[in-house]
C-alpha cells in the first residue's frame, strides 16, 4: 500500500502523504474507506507516530481524509473537488517549470520534448 523509499532526500511524512492522495485519486482507495491507524501504520513502516500524525493532519487539512473521533480516519467523499485541486495545484507548479525554463532558454519543442521523456521513462518502470 505505502512504501517509504529512505534513500529519497523528501521528508518521509511528506512521501505517506504523497502515497495516500495517489491512492486517493487513482481509486485505490474509495471514498469513505478506512485508512489505516496511525499506530498500524507507524508500526508497519517502523516509523515514529508523530510522523504519521503529521501526514495524516496535513491530509486532514488539504480534504483528502477526515477524521471520526473513536473510529479512525477515513477518506474524503468529495474525489471530484479533489482531483480539480490537485489539477489546479499540478498548473501552478507547472507554470513555475515554465518560468525557469524561458529563464534558461528551453524552447517549448525542448519542453515538450522532456516531458515525453519523462512520460516514456515513468511507462517503463
Amino acid at each position: 500500500m505505502i512504501q517509504i523509499d529512505y534513500a529519497n532526500s523528501e521528508s518521509i511524512y511528506i512521501q505517506i502523504k504523497e502515497n495516500i492522495k495517489k491512492l486517493i485519486l487513482s481509486g485505490g482507495l474509495k471514498p469513505d474507506e478506512m485508512i489505516p491507524s496511525v499506530r498500524s501504520l507507524a508500526s508497519t513502516l517502523a516509523i515514529n507516530v508523530n510522523t504519521v500524525l503529521r501526514a495524516y493532519k496535513e491530509l486532514e487539512l488539504e480534504g483528502y481524509i477526515y477524521s471520526v473521533q473513536g473510529k479512525g480516519n477515513f477518506v474524503s467523499g468529495n474525489n471530484n473537488s479533489l482531483k480539480e485541486k490537485s489539477v489546479e495545484d499540478f498548473k501552478e507548479k507547472l507554470g513555475k517549470l515554465v518560468k525557469e525554463a524561458d529563464y534558461i532558454n528551453i524552447t517549448l519543442e525542448e519542453f515538450i520534448n522532456m516531458a515525453k521523456e519523462l512520460y516514456s521513462d515513468k511507462e517503463e518502470r
